[in-house]
This record gives C-alpha cells, structure tokens and sequence, in this order.
C-alpha cells in the first residue's frame, strides 16, 4: 500500500493534469477515444477567492482518433466541484464557451464553433442516479421519431449542440473492469485513511500499467509536497465550514418545518371543536390565505 495525495482536493487535481501524458491518459479513458494530442486552453480558471462556492475548470483543446481513423479537433470543457450548488455557474460557463471567438473554426465562408465535449467532476451524489459515470449524448430525430444519422456528424448542429459526461466521485468503487474505472480508482474515496487529504491504494494490483503507474507516482509527489498539502488543508477547511452551515440550514429548515406542522394539527383540532375559522386566524395572528394554506398541508 501506498499513500497519495486525494485527487478530490482542487489543488492535487491540478496538479496531476499538468502532466500532459497523465492528461492524455484521463481524457482518452473518459472519452474513450484515443486522444492524440492535447493543449490546455489560455482561459483555465480556478476559484482561488474561496467566496461562498467552488467551481474549478480547464478548458482542452484535443486532437482526437474516430473509430474510422479520422482525426478532429474537439474542445473539452473540464468543471469539477465538492458542492451541490453549483448547477447556474456550470449553464454560465457553457454560455461563455460558446459565445468565446476563440472556439470557432473556419468553413469554406462559414464560421462554426469547435465541438464541444462537457465533463462535469462532482464531490457529491446525484439523487437517485446510482451509476457513477453518465454519458449523455445528443441525437437528432425525425417528424416521427426516428433517430437521424445520415449526414452526421454536422458542423452545423455540433455548433448548437454538444454531449457531456457526468462522474460523481463518491460513487466510485474498487472495481475495475474496463480502462475508465482503472483511471477513476484513484478518485475511490473508500480509501481515505486517517485524514480526507490521503488515500491509502495498492500500487501492486495496477500490475505493469504504466499509465496507472504514473498516475499513481504523481499523486505520491503531491502527497509529498508541502505546498500541496497546505493549499489542501485550506481548502478542507472551507469545505467543512460549508458542510457545518449547510447543516445548520438543514436543520433550521427541519425545525420550520415541525413547528408549522404542530400549528397546522393545533388548528385543525380548534376546527373540530367548532372554532370558527375567522377566530381560529385572529387568535393566531394569522391571515385566512395562510390559515387555509397551513390546513392544506
């Protein structure tokens, strides 16, 4: 067993995807395609002001391998969050990136946008969607429902639209049975040890993998760098004093709640005692909309 840095924190996200072979690496698993080149755009953006949320994001341009042996430049859009309050920032962003001049590409005397792929990395569950990676992909369909393909992929339609891949972290596993589950293994938060900033992983079950086992090497670096492990011990704390006020609102929300429900039974009670709904509302302080609205609940 061997200890690194946990890639859930920003900053040992950052870190690991400046190697660009690591980079190359991750992208190809999650798109799987083979990705042949990348470079990361000029508009990286990192929430260094730690206000009230976090969204951290890289932009890649990446040069990719079709299953038919064409190659095309795709635009990939990287966002990952801890928190769940995060879903106007990351419709913002997509908004930015497709009104940003330098995502388009000339066609004959057109002007069209670069494809774009969405890859939202959350800290957290959504609902009930058990499944921890979900590709949602765009098709086009007729009058009557039937899926179009003729004439795709459209520089046209591409430009309006675009697919995206959903990863929620804390739905990852030890199991690893295909290439993408490998790459996410290290984001297994089962395997934190005494401290959320560590994971404990056994390097020898990636066998002679060394893509995995560089993944892994530049993970043990961060882990080992005292800078890393600082900015990560900031950003802990932010998120624990998110968890402890969203905590707080939830059960301030859970004591409304009773409280309105206890009122709500006390009226009805008044009710079946033939209490009169104007006197029931008077002695309340209440007005008759939200004396009926109460009843209604």
């Amino acid at each position: 067993m061997v200890e690194i840095a946990n890639p859930i924190f920003d900053i040992v996200f950052k870190y690991m995807m400046e190697d660009e072979s690591i980079v190359l690496s991750f992208l190809s698993a999650l798109l799987k395609k083979d990705v042949i080149s990348v470079e990361m755009r000029r508009n990286e953006y990192s929430n260094q002001t730690r206000d009230n949320l976090s969204n951290f994001r890289i932009d890649f341009g990446a040069r990719v391998r079709e299953t038919d042996g064409t190659e095309r430049l795709i635009l990939i859009e990287l966002q990952k969050t801890w928190v769940e309050t995060e879903v106007m920032r990351f419709r913002q962003y997509v908004s930015v990136q497709y009104s940003n001049t330098e995502n388009m590409e000339t066609g004959g005397d057109s002007h069209y946008a670069i494809p774009m792929v969405s890859v939202y990395l959350l800290g957290h569950k959504i609902q009930n969607l058990k499944e921890p990676v979900l590709y949602v992909h765009r098709k086009c369909f007729d009058y009557d429902g039937n899926e179009v393909t003729e004439g795709l992929p459209d520089r046209f339609i591409d430009s309006l639209t675009h697919d995206s891949i959903v990863v929620q972290i804390p739905r990852i596993t030890g199991r690893r049975q295909n290439r993408l589950e490998s790459v996410l293994s290290v984001f297994n938060q089962s395997l934190v040890g005494d401290s959320r900033q560590i994971l404990n992983i056994d390097e020898a079950s990636y066998g002679d993998d060394s893509e995995m086992i560089r993944i892994i090497r530049r993970l043990q670096s961060a882990a080992a760098n005292k800078e890393i492990r600082q900015n990560m011990t900031v950003e802990e704390e932010f998120f624990s004093a998110i968890d402890t006020r969203d905590a707080t609102i939830a059960d301030h929300e859970a004591t409304i709640a009773s409280q309105k429900a206890m009122l709500a039974d006390s009226c009805r009670l008044l009710l079946q005692a033939g209490l009169p709904m104007e006197e029931i509302a008077k002695s309340l302080k209440l007005s008759m909309q939200q004396l009926k609205d109460l009843l209604d609940k």
